[in-house]
């Protein structure tokens, strides 16, 4: 496949993250919290700047254009972090994560830096080269803004109420925009149209005779998502120090990640069981009762916020960087990877069922005059 123009241009304006955060990393007025924020700060205003100043005809058709481009830059910066952290890079980020944003090193700090810098990355490549080409992006943009609303809702949260409440710096404030921008650019994604789909009315209408017993897919999928909202109510009374035998075994036996005094995996339960499960219980209503429009959007917005969240939680829970006492003990491993791995996949087969043959999803047209007369006569 080929690279679009605006892509390749995104991608070497992104890559200069390499050469900066290297150069930061050696000046020494970057070893206190509010030079390092104040630094960033700049930073982020000069590449805006020089974004404007190159690609204004493609900003003036789509804003988003200046966002994907400074997010990518991010995204390789949070690649460089994770690499580090990790010990695979040496000398470029040690002044962030020392005096900026401590609580990226982390385990869920780290994954979620892994998730930006690849996943992220490649969605602002891919949405960027479909706004040079003049085409739409919109399930690529609903798929980013589920996976980086998800991030938000855990990783502010949990650095606010963890036990990094002591280690929050001015960066932090940084992360201000963050939490701006979804909101702007999920209405602007949403208000794309729609691409055409191939569905005649009378597909339409055939596809919505059939009941959930003549659609298997269908009900596998009602079937996983009662199952997955079970385990998502399971998983939220867990953190709630539910005490109940079966929590009390799954907590200490199954995920003592759970129990890490950092925050992050309970405020993960938390936000499946209180933004998830409702997702649940209203997508398997729409996979029995058609004309639910809404539900391929929505598809899509929740497989990016679970694959982004279970990424992170599967992650973070191996990680050398959690306490051993809070990692998944090894004679559990297969059945954490088996109901983690389910968990992340189902929202994914949701949305590829709801793009693959929207037919039940559409709404029926209104009859026409025309039918009108004829049932008439």
């Amino acid at each position: 496949m080929d690279i679009p123009p605006l892509a390749g241009k995104i991608a070497a304006l992104s890559l200069s993250a390499l050469p900066v955060s290297y150069a930061l990393n050696h000046v020494s007025a970057l070893s206190h919290p509010l030079g390092v924020a104040l630094m960033s700060a700049l930073i982020l205003v000069l590449l805006f700047v020089a974004i404007y100043s190159l690609s204004h005809g493609e900003i003036s058709y789509d804003p988003l254009y200046a966002v994907f481009a400074v997010f990518a830059f991010t995204s390789v910066v949070d690649l460089i972090i994770s690499l580090q952290e990790d010990g695979y890079v040496v000398g470029f980020m040690e002044f962030y994560t020392k005096e900026g944003e401590p609580y990226l090193r982390t385990a869920h700090g780290v994954f979620i830096c892994y998730w930006d810098g690849t996943v992220h990355y490649l969605l602002y490549l891919a949405m960027a080269g479909a706004i040079c080409r003049r085409k739409r992006y919109r399930n690529l943009g609903l798929y980013w803004l589920g996976s980086f609303v998800m991030s938000i809702l855990v990783f502010l949260p949990g650095n606010i109420l963890g036990k990094y409440s002591s280690e929050i710096r001015p960066a932090f404030f940084l992360t201000i925009p963050y939490m701006l921008v979804p909101c702007w650019a999920g209405m602007r994604v949403f208000n794309q149209s729609q691409a055409p789909t191939c569905c005649t009315p009378h597909m339409v209408q055939e596809e919505q005779r059939k009941g959930l017993l003549q659609r298997p897919a269908d009900l596998a999928l009602v079937i996983y998502l009662a199952l997955a909202g079970f385990f998502t109510l399971f998983r939220g009374l867990v953190v709630l120090d539910c005490p109940t035998d079966a929590c009390f075994v799954y907590i200490y036996q199954y995920e003592p990640y759970l129990r890490d005094p950092v925050a992050y995996p309970k405020v993960q339960m938390l936000v499946y069981m209180f933004y998830v499960l409702p997702f649940y219980c209203l997508a398997a209503y729409a996979l029995i009762f058609p004309g639910c429009s809404w539900l391929p959007d929505w598809a899509l917005v929740f497989a990016g916020a679970v694959g982004q969240a279970q990424f992170s939680h599967m992650g973070a829970s191996l990680h050398l960087r959690t306490p051993f006492t809070y990692r998944v003990p090894e004679d559990a491993w297969a059945c954490f990877f088996v109901c983690n791995l389910l968990y992340a996949l189902g929202p994914h087969l949701l949305a590829y069922r709801c793009l693959r043959r929207p037919a039940f999803f559409l709404r029926q047209p209104p009859p026409g005059p025309l039918a009108h007369h004829k049932k008439q006569h």
